[in-house]
């Protein structure tokens, strides 16, 4: 099938991810992908939760909103401490794909949050968030061993995600809305840089995928996140757009 941008099935769309972008926050990233827009900063505050009060660690942890005019139609904003099942979701997933790559004990009693904004949504929100998310963290980490507040550097590997899923019979990598909103199968694949899955999110929405469907999927995700590693590190080498 022809794409709608051009691309081939295992072409994601243009990734960029600007540095330094907002003033306050100790990690700050604009993500896009495509015309995908996600806002990740971290921020780091003192203290863990309860559970881990006293046992000398830290803890990450992420949240996920979509700003009301990211979509089409206007999303209402989530009031009074409701959010809706989807977002929760969402940010449950952010938050273990980035503890899966940070030492936690070589951390001090302090957290990091990791806040994912969708500016302009156009497919694959959550793989954005989780990959600019990771650089985020890196920059927030930076930020923490300048103030001597970790005891040895905790981040122990990239971490990188993106959608695939099956359009027509067709196997597609990083689909946008469009092809999104018409697959028969969705997935989403977060990854180590080390090659390892920490998460598999799939599902047939239309019709029942085969394995070699599967395979075909899992195949192109992986050269497609062994790109984004690429351009994380490019970004990485360079200053922050606010110069920080």
């Amino acid at each position: 099938m022809e794409r709608k941008d051009g691309r081939e099935p295992q072409a994601p769309r243009p990734i960029t991810f600007e540095r330094g972008f907002t003033k306050h926050a100790a990690g700050s990233v604009l993500t896009s992908f495509g015309d995908t827009r996600v806002l990740c900063t971290a921020m780091v505050t003192d203290g863990v939760p309860p559970f881990l009060k006293g046992r000398g660690r830290g803890w990450v942890t992420g949240e996920y909103s979509m700003l009301p005019s990211s979509t089409n139609d206007r999303k209402s904003r989530d009031r009074g401490g409701r959010v809706d099942g989807r977002s929760i979701e969402i940010q449950r997933l952010i938050g273990r794909s980035l503890r899966a790559v940070v030492d936690t004990k070589r951390m001090t009693e302090r957290t990091i949050w990791l806040d994912c904004d969708v500016l302009q949504a156009d497919g694959g929100t959550r793989t954005a968030a989780i990959s600019g998310a990771w650089v985020a963290l890196n920059d927030a980490l930076t930020w923490m061993d300048e103030q001597r507040v970790l005891r040895a550097w905790p981040l122990v590997d990239q971490l990188g995600a993106i959608s695939v899923g099956v359009v027509d019979g067709q196997p597609l990598c990083d689909l946008c809305y469009a092809e999104d909103s018409s697959a028969e199968t969705d997935m989403n694949l977060v990854m180590t840089g080390k090659g390892e899955y920490i998460e598999v999110q799939g599902s047939a929405e239309g019709a029942p995928f085969s394995r070699e469907q599967m395979d075909s999927m899992l195949d192109m995700g992986a050269a497609a996140i062994r790109h984004i590693f690429e351009v994380q590190k490019a970004a990485l080498a360079e200053s922050p757009v606010g110069g920080a």
